[in-house]
């Protein structure tokens, strides 16, 4: 066998050897998980519905999940993170806070938060609030410093 073959079967081992290992963390499949399987958390008006929190193949730390928030309720004042996050209002009507500003939040509306941004939302309307919402930070993207 030729040298440079040699090398190639020893890289070629080295990698089947080494790969598992390399991919082995938990990683998320394609799947369907119901709102009965979703985990539920409750609070003074509102409801918290966690569907996936596992890695996925481009992400860590991701959450998704639902709420329901009641007429005059939030779930918690606006914060900050430094996992990006989309939330989307699904139903009702309410106040978004996007760094200390307030602005109308209407069925349809999709609020995009940048690491470290503070943000949150506010059920002002008379009927329940539903928002839907996926958090993340990026594998292989370093973890934003606060501002």
């Amino acid at each position: 066998m030729m040298k440079s073959q040699k090398l190639y079967s020893l890289c070629y081992l080295l990698f089947l050897l080494i790969c598992p290992f390399a991919f082995s963390q938990d990683s998320l499949s394609t799947s369907v998980m119901t709102q009965q399987q979703a985990k539920i958390t409750e609070g003074d008006g509102w409801v918290f519905y966690e569907y996936f929190t596992a890695d996925t193949y481009g992400t860590k730390n991701a959450l998704t999940g639902m709420a329901i928030i009641q007429p005059g309720k939030e779930i918690h004042p606006a914060h900050e993170h430094f996992e990006e996050e989309y939330l989307m209002l699904t139903q009702g009507s309410g106040v978004w806070t996007i760094e200390g500003k307030e602005s109308d939040a209407k069925t349809g509306d999709i609020l995009y938060a940048a690491p470290w941004d503070s943000h949150g939302i506010k059920n002002t309307g008379d009927q329940p609030l539903v928002f839907v919402v996926m958090k993340w930070q990026s594998k292989g993207v370093p973890e934003p410093q606060s501002k």
